[in-house]
């Protein structure tokens, strides 16, 4: 099985002082490449580990699945299949299990695959394999306007500590970003890193899906890096009410954040936050006036 770090070695140069050799421990990075009923849908770059969620939070994401009875199976790909090499053998013969097939239920309507859409998604970007961009804005299932979410802003400043405590990875490594499932109370349930921010999202929305709990009702969805508009649709389709950052925003995250009765919130430190969007989940109710007399 890929691993989700190894060890390199490394030279440390300091100013004025002599060079030193010595072994590093680096965050993994390796293609998967994600089959829908054996045909290829998608190849990311994402540190291996929870893979399954990862794909799953991705059609989800892509509207593709709804919850995880839409899918019936979900295999490696290893050897070879009737066309030749499926690509999961490294130079050696040994399987690198960088090949996911997913195959979906009985009556599941499959997406239409633009044979012109380029599959490749960096570790950068959720959205480079788009061939269009009416292919971009996708329609949630689920509502979350009228989600009932309220809690204090100091359940959400002391979430980015909570998930970085649970960074086992990023302890040892310095090069993940996370993504963390909170409740009202500031309880985290899963997190999930990568060092892809679109990878760590699909992961920790696709344990959710598989453990039937989407549409994410009264959850926060926590990110170590910056609230982009991709973030902001994962979190929609998933019906999560609130997306709060460590760092910025886009304009057009806030704009969708707006428009779909999301909270959204960034540069989330220390004490504070900026909040661009549905700002009445966090502020204090306003008291209501005693009938006169």
């Amino acid at each position: 099985m890929a691993r989700a770090s190894a060890r390199r070695r490394v030279t440390r140069l300091t100013v004025g002082g002599e060079p030193t050799a010595r072994p590093d421990t680096l965050a993994g990075e390796e293609p998967l490449e994600i089959r829908l009923d054996g045909r290829p849908l998608a190849v990311t770059m994402r540190t291996p580990g929870a893979d399954m969620d990862l794909a799953l939070g991705f059609l989800l994401g892509e509207g593709i699945v709804g919850t995880s009875a839409d899918v019936a199976s979900m295999r490696y790909c290893v050897g070879t299949d009737g066309a030749g090499p499926t690509g999961a053998l490294d130079a050696e013969g040994r399987p690198t299990y960088n090949v996911l097939d997913v195959a979906l239920a009985p009556g599941v309507p499959p997406p239409d695959i633009d044979p012109t859409r380029n599959f490749f998604t960096s570790s950068s970007c959720g959205l480079c394999g788009k061939a269009s961009i009416d292919a971009v804005r996708l329609r949630s299932r689920f509502r979350i306007d009228d989600d009932p979410l309220r809690l204090g802003p100091e359940i959400v400043t002391g979430l980015p500590d909570a998930m970085r405590r649970a960074q086992r990875l990023f302890a040892t490594t310095g090069g993940l970003h996370a993504a963390a499932l909170a409740d009202a109370a500031g309880r985290i349930l899963a997190v999930r890193e990568d060092v892809g921010r679109h990878n760590a999202v699909d992961k920790v929305i696709g344990w959710a899906l598989r453990d039937g709990q989407v549409p994410l009702r009264g959850r926060v969805l926590m990110v170590s890096g910056r609230a982009s508009f991709e973030l902001v649709q994962k979190a929609l389709m998933a019906g999560l009410p609130m997306l709060a950052a460590v760092s910025a925003p886009s304009t057009l995250a806030v704009d969708l954040a707006l428009e779909a009765g999301m909270t959204l919130a960034g540069f989330v430190r220390g004490q504070s936050m900026n909040v661009y969007a549905g700002d009445h989940r966090l502020l204090p109710p306003v008291p209501v006036p005693a009938p006169a007399g």
